[in-house]
């Protein structure tokens, strides 16, 4: 096995890690909010709402798996939906005020968990993670076997 193929294992089995970890951390930042709907909650407050439509496309999931998590966060009251005052045939989902609060409780204790794992790292190995993961993230879509 050449170099680079060494290095492609390691990076599938470390990523595979990384979204096993990020899951079951995800559940003891707030037990109600699981990874995908805090995902879907930094979406909805980055864009201002969209429709779940919007929400199925920009992460390739299935309408009905979207349907299924969007159903679970008005349970919650952490979305709503509302008109489009532009097409009052298309509903927007948006944030409530608790959907807000928790997405920034969460946030903080995210980044906070980051910054203490990441603590001990110089600043050049940080800088230069942060910029092969976006390099990674901006890759083709579907290239990634999601």
């Amino acid at each position: 096995m050449s170099a680079a193929e060494s290095a492609v294992e390691t990076i599938q089995r470390e990523m595979t890690i990384f979204a096993r970890r990020a899951r079951a951390s995800a559940g003891r930042m707030h037990p109600e909010l699981s990874l995908v709907s805090y995902t879907l909650l930094g979406h909805l407050e980055e864009r201002d709402g969209c429709r779940a439509t919007d929400l199925a496309a920009h992460y390739a999931l299935d309408k009905s798996t979207v349907s299924r998590q969007v159903a679970a966060l008005e349970r919650a009251a952490l979305i709503e939906r509302r008109l489009d005052p532009e097409d009052h045939r298309v509903q927007v989902l948006h944030l409530t005020e608790a959907g807000r609060e928790i997405l920034a409780q969460v946030t903080r204790s995210r980044r906070a968990a980051f910054r203490e794992r990441l603590a001990e790292w110089p600043e050049e190995d940080l800088v230069r993670f942060a910029a092969y993961l976006e390099r990674y993230n901006a890759g083709p879509a579907g290239a990634d076997g999601e």
